[in-house]
């Protein structure tokens, strides 16, 4: 069977030209090449596209890529060794023909300087940089840096590329020097706006996020305010009610007593004045509302209010106790993620001075999510934070604390 590949002797290393075995042999030294009926194998990447020659070459390429799909398409590449009788490698001896002589000259290659010379200041091997640039055809330092990566791990990647001198073209930047230049900062104007522009936009959403949140809050204020109203209307009627059936309760106490006083005087009952039976009061009859039981906003609001009317006679320590549990919201809402501002240790000093022992202050805390457990702690657990009722008990304290008529009602 024919040669389809030569082998080095030296390194196993398949090549599919007596060219590519002249530079093999140029670059390593090594001289001891034979025919072998292995084929070079042609592994094509099914999704990028890159070729592969050989199974370590496919399994780095699968290792940096992820890229596992690969077509062997190494039968269609093959093709039969034609040595044209002259020697792979090595020098020639005289008198054994003029192949030596004929062999042309092999040369470093040409490559665009000012890209060799950043490439070299990022701290890469001048060897590596060169066939960066050579092997990509290009001045492009980002393209030459993204191929150094891909091919760190190959056995030559320290070696100078060699080409035949008559074939070493200089490779000329597509762009001048001045022109590169201001393309690079053209490309960082860009990439400055497109951020300026992207932060705007995140700006603007934010903006957006916070009016909504913001009328939203009103408009659950409103409705609290108003429901407030309804039920302080209520009471004070129920309190007129009460009152008017005290004051006849009291009428007709007197009339006893007078009734009573005539008796033992000896005097005639006093005739009872025809008495006009008044009409029953018929009730006033209202649309039926169901009642709902109170929100979290009023039982924050309750609770404040009984925690200044059972220690009125101190109203500086009921003002810090408001300000010690705003302090705790106001930590949990700016920095949710913190597990010290999620915990309240109960038996601390300071705590019990300034809320643990007032009572309704503990209750305040649980209302706003805090939990009591087994190791007198108070603690409230992440996934249970609510931003919308901190902001509810926070708008309740600096009401109770600005409010000079809280809980004098």
């Amino acid at each position: 069977m024919a040669g389809l590949s030569l082998e080095c002797g030296d390194c196993k290393a398949l090549l599919r030209t007596t060219e590519e075995a002249q530079e093999h042999a140029e670059l390593t030294g090594h001289k001891n090449f034979h025919e072998s009926t292995q084929a070079v194998l042609n592994l094509i990447c099914t999704s990028c596209g890159k070729p592969c020659r050989t199974q370590t070459e496919q399994d780095l390429h699968t290792k940096r890529t992820g890229h596992a799909d690969f077509a062997d398409k190494t039968a269609e590449t093959a093709k039969p060794i034609v040595l044209e009788n002259k020697p792979v490698a090595g020098p020639s001896v005289s008198g054994e023909g003029g192949s030596a002589e004929n062999a042309p000259e092999m040369v470093v290659p040409e490559v665009n300087k000012e890209a060799l010379a950043e490439l070299e200041a990022m701290g890469f091997p001048t060897a590596r940089s060169t066939r960066a640039l050579h092997f990509t055809g290009s001045s492009n330092v980002e393209t030459a840096v993204n191929w150094i990566v891909e091919h760190e791990n190959d056995p030559d990647i320290d070696e100078m590329p060699l080409v035949p001198s008559d074939a070493n073209t200089s490779i000329q930047s597509l762009l001048t020097p001045e022109e590169a230049k201001a393309k690079a900062q053209e490309l960082v104007q860009r990439a400055k706006r497109k951020k300026e522009e992207e932060e705007k936009r995140m700006e603007k959403e934010r903006e957006r996020e916070r009016i909504r949140i913001g009328k939203e809050l009103q408009e659950a204020r409103r409705i609290e305010e108003q429901q407030e109203r309804q039920r302080i209307i209520a009471f004070r009627k129920a309190e007129k009610e009460e009152e008017n059936r005290a004051r006849l309760k009291i009428r007709q106490k007197l009339e006893e007593d007078k009734a009573e006083r005539r008796r033992k005087l000896g005097l005639p009952p006093e005739e009872p004045k025809p008495v006009v039976a008044a009409p029953p009061p018929q009730e006033e009859k209202k649309p039926f509302v169901p009642l709902r039981p109170a929100s979290k906003a009023e039982q924050m609001r309750e609770c404040l209010r009984g925690l200044k009317q059972a220690h009125k006679e101190d109203e500086a320590k009921v003002k810090k106790a408001f300000q010690t549990m705003l302090t705790y919201i106001g930590n949990v809402a700016r920095s949710p993620n913190e597990d010290k501002f999620r915990k309240i240790r109960l038996t601390n000093a300071t705590f019990q001075e300034r809320v643990g022992s007032l009572r309704g202050g503990i209750e305040f805390l649980q209302l706003c999510g805090f939990e009591r457990d087994q190791d007198e702690f108070l603690t409230l657990p992440r996934e249970k934070v609510d931003m919308v009722l901190l902001n509810t008990a926070g708008s309740e304290l600096n009401s109770a604390i600005n409010n000079p008529f809280f809980g004098v009602l």
